[in-house]
């Protein structure tokens, strides 16, 4: 087990200024702390936070973590409290300390009704330091290291908790060392005769190689100096959890495997970076498409490397990665290089967010928790972010926007600013007007075409790719039902009073703030809603402010409510095989929750439904103006000789008069006659006329009517 002495030296080594008291009373107190208790293995349970400490001193992180490390555990483990941590460490490992054990229990896989959730916590517990989460994953990555100790049962759930979270979210965090760590420790316990299966095949491959990754090092070591390119060079096997990965996306088995072995080439400069590339391309051949340019474009996770593969000796396939010393840096530490000293840190969110790309994703992802929406769609929307590779699309001047693979002009807009996408309407890619499902590829250009206003169709959350977009999406959509519950809300507020004034025949204007107050409304917008949403009934406000209850009158009684359609402002929907069109008399039902379903009036079976319950009943108009331009479904019975050709000539004549058939059915009455029943859609009921009179004068036609409701 590591001394003090030796913890305070590792430090040291990146750190002069490390301050030795601080680590030496934290590595006292939590040893002290953590007593006689031990770990699985039968270890003493110190070893744990040690170990912990020993992984961030590898990236080269500030005394306050390391000291968190040590420490981390003790709250939930032991009898120390926030307050004791506050006054021996300060309030700063303290704050560290308390959010590391709000996360300590929370599991983030196997309980389908608390993913989400879970997954919420540990975000939030990092959302003030990130420091919260580097420590969460070394403490993950050590125990992962002693899981075979651990119970089969209770060794898998950690495992696939590590493979779908905790590895993603390394990788996220451009910590790329301890992703492959975890996924390969996690790999072995998910699938052991794969893992098993892999490791055997490397091994056989191994010896058939021989001295070709040192022959393939020395050979370009000595190519670079040719060229007065100062490198250093070194070779890898790829992972066996990376070479299961690609036999499973390519349907392939491990013999048809190629590039199993990587180099990465470390210079100092970028010009050198593509000098090293161009000697490289000289020598050997490259294979088509595997060229990537990550120095001009990093990927999200501030990576940055110049990938290619050639083929090299024996025909061996090679991918080689060439980047700068710092470039390394930042693929080995992620966001921790960053994160190196307390002096950093001091800077902020807003800085640290500029610095790294990573951290801005992290605190895009924290804010989409304030967005609300359930926690399986948190759940949902931060897996797909985790996951999910990048495609590289630009603004017309020239902004670069990352985006997942699929993701359409949608997730662009949303990508580029939230009230870009809320209110767009359409998109030109590369200069050309195209649909807004259309898939992004790299190199896209993408103008987005917005109009003031408009609002997002609530389908556009299923067409969405981004946690962003749908996120975004969803906030709007119940924005905007919102809005339109509100605004039922004082209609019927309006409708109950003009039917008061109209039995009274006196003038009734209540006071709408005090009606809220008595009611516990926080104001009188929110009464509304509660109005709107069926919450709260419209004759309560005036019971509220003293006026005696009445009992309800017919339902014509007070003022009718103007509707436009779906797409007006009101939360209106037509009752199903109730075809209402402008023209017809219609009348509302209220549906708490839902808000209006129009019938005609006409549909009197439908409509005796609700005849004891008249305080559901809303009278109704169209708006004209509004509904301009809008076209509504209808049906439309036609009797037509069974002829070649006839429907071809009545869906001709429909066209003809504007309509547009949406559905149809047809059955055969008799030999010489078939019935058709067409579900088509008109502008109002006089445009409806018109189409009925086209049908009638055709000749293979000897019956057209509008179906009965």
């Amino acid at each position: 087990m590591m001394r003090q002495y030796e913890l305070v030296e590792r430090v040291a080594q990146y750190n002069p200024d490390v301050d030795e008291a601080l680590l030496n009373r934290a590595y006292v107190y939590s040893m002290r702390k953590h007593g006689d208790q031990k770990r699985a293995s039968g270890d003493p349970y110190f070893s744990h936070p040690l170990e912990v400490a020993a992984i961030l001193t590898q990236m080269r992180l500030d005394d306050a973590t390391i000291a968190t490390a040590l420490l981390h555990d003790t709250i939930e483990d032991t009898d120390a409290t926030r307050q004791e941590i506050d006054q021996l460490f300060g309030e700063e490992i303290g704050k560290l300390v308390e959010g590391l054990t709000k996360i300590a229990r929370l599991h983030l896989v196997n309980q389908e009704d608390k993913q989400g959730e879970n997954l919420r916590k540990l975000l939030l517990a990092v959302a003030d330091d990130v420091r919260v989460l580097l420590v969460k994953l070394a403490d993950r990555l050590h125990n992962m290291r002693t899981l075979h100790y651990v119970p089969p049962g209770k060794r898998r759930r950690i495992a696939e908790e590590t493979m779908e979270v905790y590895a993603p979210l390394a990788g996220k965090m451009g910590i790329q060392w301890m992703r492959e760590e975890l996924e390969a420790l996690a790999f072995a316990v998910l699938y052991p005769e794969d893992h098993t299966f892999i490791e055997k095949k490397l091994a056989e491959r191994r010896a058939h190689v021989g001295p070709l990754l040192i022959d393939i090092e020395t050979d370009l070591r000595q190519k670079l100096a040719e060229n007065d390119i100062k490198a250093r060079v070194s070779g890898r096997e790829k992972k066996p959890y990376s070479i299961f990965l690609k036999m499973k996306r390519k349907h392939i088995n491990f013999e048809n495997l190629s590039d199993i072995y990587a180099f990465r080439i470390i210079v100092d400069t970028v010009p050198e970076c593509y000098a090293a590339l161009g000697v490289i391309h000289t020598i050997w051949q490259s294979v088509p498409g595997r060229f990537k340019d990550y120095i001009s474009t990093p990927k999200q996770n501030d990576y940055q490397s110049l990938h290619t593969t050639v083929v090299g000796p024996r025909k061996q396939r090679v991918e080689l990665q060439i980047r700068t010393h710092e470039m390394h840096r930042v693929a080995e530490y992620g966001i921790a290089a960053h994160v190196l000293y307390k002096d950093q840190m001091t800077r902020g969110h807003s800085q640290l967010a500029k610095d790294s790309n990573a951290y801005a994703w992290l605190r895009h992802t924290i804010e989409l928790l304030s967005d609300g929406g359930s926690s399986a769609e948190f759940l949902e929307n931060t897996k797909l972010e985790l996951f999910q590779d990048r495609v590289f699309c630009f603004t017309p001047r020239g902004k670069l926007i990352a985006l997942p693979p699929g993701a359409t002009p949608i997730d662009f807009a949303y990508q580029v600013h939230t009230d870009i996408g809320n209110t767009c309407i359409g998109c030109k890619i590369n200069g050309r007007s195209r649909p807004l499902v259309t898939p992004l590829q790299s190199g896209d250009e993408v103008e987005i075409i917005c109009k003031a206003g408009a609002t997002p169709p609530s389908a556009w959350n299923t067409l969405a790719v981004t946690g962003k977009a749908r996120a975004a999406i969803r906030k709007a959509n119940r924005e905007a039902d919102r809005r339109k519950f509100i605004r039922l809300g004082q209609q019927l507020i309006d409708n109950e009073i003009a039917r008061r004034e109209l039995s009274d025949e006196q003038s009734l204007k209540p006071d709408l703030a005090l009606a809220a107050e008595r009611l516990g409304a926080a104001d009188p917008e929110a009464l509304a809603f509660a109005i709107g949403s069926g919450a709260l009934a419209a004759s309560a406000v005036l019971t509220a402010l003293g006026h005696a209850a009445e009992p309800l009158g017919p339902p014509t009684n007070g003022i009718p409510v103007p509707i436009r359609g779906i797409g007006g402002d009101l939360p209106v929907s037509f009752a199903p095989q109730h075809y209402a069109i402008p023209g017809d008399n219609i009348v509302g039902i209220l549906q708490p929750g839902e808000g209006v379903t129009v019938y005609p009036a006409t549909a009197r079976e439908a409509l005796s439904r609700y005849t004891n319950e008249p305080q559901r009943w809303l009278p109704l108009s169209w708006d004209l103006d509004g509904a301009k331009g809008s076209l509504f479904p209808v049906g439309v019975r036609v009797l037509a000789a069974n002829e070649r050709g006839a429907l071809a000539e009545v869906a001709g004549a429909i066209a003809e008069e504007g309509g547009n058939i949406d559905d149809l059915s047809m059955t055969q009455k008799t030999p010489q006659f078939r019935e058709m029943n067409l579900h088509i859609e008109v502008a109002d009921k006089a445009h409806l006329g018109r189409i009925i009179d086209r049908l009638k004068s055709l000749t293979i036609v000897s019956e057209a009517a509008r179906s009965a409701h």
